[in-house]
């Protein structure tokens, strides 16, 4: 098990090289990572050639426990392509991981959760109304921009003034998620949200000698927001308008569907969101498909209800 490290090192050097973005290599490291560790506090520790199906299940069996299908699928994804690759190295006669299967994942299977106009409606109030006037300032642009864009948080988090295009109206989003960037114009109601938080954000910034911060969004001590602390602001947020869980992820499944929902194509929501495959987009169509609901307002049974009402 010595020479573990240095042959994740370079599996992680040839998987990169096909052009796979950042974020996604680094979770493959973490997940070999806690792979890597689990093996070595095995006693008597197994040589690496001694790795069989029976060690690799009973760690699967062990990682898997409660977690979702999705999340198992990309674990036995990680330790597949690590096996092939030891196999090529001479080092495994064959990968165990070959024949196994993870559990099937369908785009359809889960449906992602939307969050209601009247929902909405009361975010922003609660956001407009409580907290301190720089708060209210941030947290307005914080929720028109991401239900305007449907931005994740991670890409929310990284925006930097310089990304925000005043003149065209558009945000330049960075590619760590999908490889690849793209602009994001921002409606006019998010651009006024986001207008009147620069101005609180500059005055804030020059009171406390920060106007060399480069984030777009920043917390009251002039800092980068952080992933943390903007999930808890919108958990606090929500309990004060008196609903449910509400997560920020959410605002990127409404701002898709209500984009679908108002006849926006496919794909130019695919463009707009940044997925990589339309079948990323087209789950969203199992909570918002136009044409299925103008079907159901033609349906037959409407003339027969309305017929036996008269």
């Amino acid at each position: 098990m010595r020479r573990w490290d240095r042959l994740v090192e370079l599996y992680l050097e040839e998987y990169a090289a096909r052009g796979v973005c950042a974020e996604t290599v680094r979770h493959v490291q973490r997940e070999l990572d806690r792979w890597g560790a689990w093996l070595k506090h095995r006693r008597p520790r197994p040589r690496l050639e001694e790795i069989n199906a029976d060690l690799v299940v009973r760690y699967i069996r062990q990682r898997a426990s409660f977690r979702s299908k999705a999340l198992v699928r990309g674990i036995l994804g990680a330790q597949r392509g690590l096996g092939e690759f030891l196999v090529r190295q001479g080092l495994w006669r064959g990968n165990p991981l070959r024949w196994m299967r993870g559990p099937k994942v369908r785009a359809g299977d889960r449906v992602p959760r939307r969050i209601n106009r009247s929902a909405l409606r009361q975010l922003l109030e609660g956001a407009a109304t409580g907290g301190r006037a720089y708060h209210r300032h941030l947290w307005l642009a914080v929720l028109a921009v991401l239900y305007g864009t449907g931005l994740r948080r991670g890409e929310l988090i990284r925006l930097d003034l310089a990304h925000w295009q005043r003149d065209s109206g558009v945000l330049l989003i960075d590619g760590r998620k999908t490889g690849w960037q793209r602009c994001v114009p921002l409606p006019p109601l998010a651009v006024r949200c986001l207008e009147g938080y620069l101005v609180a954000r500059h005055n804030l910034l020059e009171q406390l000698g920060r106007l060399d911060q480069p984030a777009l969004f920043v917390n009251k001590d002039g800092g980068r927001l952080k992933p943390a602390g903007l999930s808890r602001g919108m958990a606090l947020l929500a309990r004060r308008c008196g609903l449910g869980r509400v997560t920020l992820h959410q605002f990127r499944h409404t701002c898709a569907s209500d984009l679908l929902e108002d006849g926006v194509g496919l794909p130019e929501v695919q463009r707009f969101l940044g997925h990589q495959t339309i079948a990323t987009t087209v789950r969203y169509l199992h909570i918002a498909d136009p044409q299925r609901h103008a079907a159901v307002r033609r349906h037959p049974v409407n003339e027969m209800l309305a017929g036996g009402a008269a």
